[in-house]
């Protein structure tokens, strides 16, 4: 099943997990969850994950790939994003947003949430300056990183280089 904007590059899932420092106790929010990459990645990594996204596609899918991949601390929600963020009480070591409408709201709530590391993907400029200017105005904006992957492919007996649309990382946080 193919989704919309999925699945994370193998080279940018490497900057965002690092980006995110994540930690064997962390409880990690993977906000827009798609494919269910992210949160499959990050489960080996962390004690709980907790993946939201709107769509009842993306849900099915990232459940497929977490049974496949046999993990057992990810806990999947069908919810739009403000919506479950808003029923939050408890909060979370780190998140990453790879998909999200209301940005803005989002991550302000999120500020509120997440103690340590924020970790956003984008691919439009508009959701790259709607990431930074809110991640700015919540005193939390740490860095941008423009991620431009080129691989290998076949042409006429050698190869070349084909170049991968632009990711661009947005990493917030409080330390």
């Amino acid at each position: 099943m193919d989704l919309p904007g999925g699945p994370t590059r193998d080279e940018v899932l490497a900057i965002d997990l690092f980006k995110l420092e994540l930690r064997r106790s962390d409880r990690f929010l993977d906000v827009g969850c798609g494919t269910g990459r992210v949160s499959v990645e990050a489960a080996g990594q962390v004690k709980k994950v907790y993946a939201v996204d709107r769509r009842a596609e993306a849900i099915t899918h990232a459940r497929s790939r977490a049974a496949a991949a046999r993990t057992g601390n990810i806990e999947f929600f069908h919810s739009d994003a403000l919506s479950f963020l808003q029923d939050q009480d408890d909060g979370f070591d780190c998140a990453f947003v790879g998909g999200s409408r209301d940005l803005p709201a989002v991550l302000e709530r999120l500020a509120d949430l997440v103690e340590r590391r924020i970790v956003v993907n984008a691919v439009l400029i508009s959701t790259l300056q709607e990431a930074v200017l809110s991640l700015q105005r919540l005193g939390i904006f740490r860095e941008v990183v423009q991620v431009q992957v080129a691989k290998s492919s076949p042409l006429a007996g050698g190869f070349r280089f084909c170049a991968d649309d632009p990711v661009y990382v947005i990493v917030g946080g409080r330390c």
